[in-house]
This record gives C-alpha cells, structure tokens and sequence, in this order.
C-alpha cells in the first residue's frame, strides 16, 4: 500500500514538474513580448519648391520631428503643390486629408478677415519688429481667432519682402503701375494695394503664374527674391522693383482635432520640432533672398530698379495712407507696431 502510494505520487511529482516545465516558457515568452506602439502618420503639404526656405524647413521638420518621436510620428513632405494648392489644403486640413499646411497669411483671410492687417505694405519695418509682433500679442490674437474655427496655429515662418515684377515698364514711382494687371492672393487688403495706385490687381493661383506672365495674361506680380527665382519669373519679367513693400509670411497649421488626437508627449515632440524648424526657417530665409536677388541678377535676363531713399519714402506715404481705411484693425495694427521704435 505504502509503495503504491509512493508510485503514485512519484508519477504526480513527474507530471507537476513536466507542467512547470512547459508554462514557465510560455509565461516568459508572453511577458517578454512588447506591446505594438501606434505611429502617427503625417502629410506636410506646401505650394513652393524645395530649395526655398519653406521647403528646407518643412524637411528639417520632418527629420527633428521623427528623431525626437522616435519614430513614433513619420512625416511625408509634397512641396509644390503636388497635393493641394493652398487654398485647397486649408479645406482639406480639417477634413484630415492632410495634417500640416503652410499657407501665406493672405490665404487666410477668407476663414479669419483679420489676418489681412499682416498684408498692409510697409507695416514690418525689420524683420526683428516682425518676429516681435508675431511671437507676442499680435501672433497671440490671431491664433486665438483660427482656434475658432477649428485650426491650431503652431509657427509663423518667414517668407521675406516683396518686390515689384512686370513686362511693361521701370517702375520707380507708384504712378508708374498705373494700368498694369498684377497677379495677387485672395486678399482684400492687397486688391487695395493695387487699386490705390491705379493698378488692376487679379486673383490667381501662385501655380499658374508663370505661365500667365508668359503668356500676357498679367503683366506682373509681386514676390520674394527666391520665390522669383525659384518659378522662374525672372524670366518672364523684363523689370523688378526693389520696393520691399509687402511681407509675404507663413503660418504653419495642423488642425485641433488631430493636435487633441495625439498624446500629450507626441503634442510636446511637435512644440519641440516646431520650434527648431521656426528658428532654422528664420535664420535662412534672409540668407536665400539675398542669394537668389544675386543669382537673378547674373541671369542678366531682368532689369532691376533699385529705389533711392527719397523715392522709397514716397511709396512708404502713399501706402500708409491705407491703414486709415481700417479703423476696425487699430488693436491689430498696434500689436503690430508696439515693439517699433518710433521714429
């Protein structure tokens, strides 16, 4: 009886410790395995080329940000145009077909009105006052107004001065555009401009400009260096007037819904990405207008009138007598101007 018994639970011992033996490994092998972790898949779309200081931004952006991420947020860059224009990429924003654009501040003013106080000439005399005016109340109360209406405002990217290009004519003077048909943004502050020096300004997308002017269909436009160079107008511009009338800028947006559908600390990587794309998108986009004014010049295929003080004072006058036109903007157009020296 006792060796029976014996036998039995030896043959129980055998089947408990075969048991450990098998679930141990299970147990290790099902501990040990990682938990799948989501990547965020992102579209930056953008109307300009490459070698521009929009376009080597949005590829920084996309390097800092999937470095800091570790991979956790991969981004897909489409510059010009290849996705959306502009005005395209705005709707589709919150429709969440694409997850950051990077449109002028005129191709806002459709959704926020108010964005057109950033399009009257001559209102950033430097760029430090710009940065000032951007990074402080004035940025502060225009994210507050796309907040409304569903977008996130994460930067304001540079895009430089404007200049004066067209087919027709040295331009020194304002009078000297009279009659001339200049491609614009939808905006109502720069269809003014235009009209307040007797100029016929027409509403066109930047991606069929060149061949507008190629064609005569405009006579010319107004942008920066390396937006000239970069489409190529200078070759379908016999002039271009150094005017430095107009700031053309970016806001670079993503919308709320998909900012509140990322973690807190993926919504911190982008801050973060954000913020050192903003400040190589800065340091750079003055270094490439002026390079870009250079290599337009040696092109020799365009004439460029440089304006003498008193000429530019002229122009600064007669288009800051504008700003009286807009009495509802005076709280915009003073947090514009509250970090300029007075002179």
């Amino acid at each position: 009886m006792k060796k029976g018994l014996r036998k039995g639970v030896g043959k129980f011992a055998q089947f408990c410790l075969l048991a450990v033996l098998i679930t141990v490994p299970l147990a290790v092998s099902c501990s040990s395995k990682k938990p799948e972790t989501k990547v965020f898949n992102i579209k930056f779309s953008h109307v300009t080329a490459v070698d521009t200081p929009k376009g080597k931004a949005a590829e920084f952006f996309k390097q800092e940000l999937e470095r800091i991420s570790g991979g956790r947020v991969k981004v897909s860059v489409y510059p010009n145009s290849q996705l959306y224009k502009d005005n395209d990429a705005v709707s589709a924003l919150l429709m969440n077909s694409v997850q950051i654009i990077c449109p002028s501040t005129a191709k806002l003013t459709t959704i926020v009105p108010e964005f057109q106080v950033v399009d009257l000439p001559y209102l950033f005399p430097s760029g430090d006052d710009m940065h000032a005016a951007f990074d402080g109340r004035l940025g502060s109360m225009l994210s507050d107004l796309l907040e409304k209406k569903g977008y996130k405002l994460l930067s304001f990217w540079d895009g430089g001065y404007k200049q004066l290009g067209n087919n027709s004519r040295p331009i020194r003077k304002p009078s000297d555009a009279k009659g001339l048909k200049f491609r614009i943004m939808s905006s109502k502050v720069l269809e003014a401009q235009f009209l307040h020096i007797n100029a016929n300004p027409q509403i066109m997308p930047f991606s069929e400009v060149y061949t507008a002017l190629e064609q005569g269909v405009i006579d010319g436009q107004e942008n920066t260096w390396f937006n000239i160079y970069t489409q190529k107008f200078n070759e379908v511009q016999k002039y271009i007037t150094e005017t430095d009338h107009g700031y053309l800028g970016y806001v670079l947006l993503t919308s709320r819904k998909f900012w509140d559908s990322l973690p807190p600390d993926l919504q911190k990587s982008v801050a973060d990405a954000v913020k050192e794309a903003t400040d190589y998108e800065r340091k750079i986009a003055l270094e490439i207008d002026l390079r870009d004014k250079k290599r337009i010049l040696n092109a020799g295929k365009t004439e460029i009138t440089t304006l003498s003080p008193e000429e530019k004072k002229i122009w600064i006058e007669t288009f800051r007598s504008m700003y009286s036109r807009y009495p509802q903007w005076n709280n915009l157009i003073k947090a514009a101007t509250a970090h300029q020296n007075p002179s």
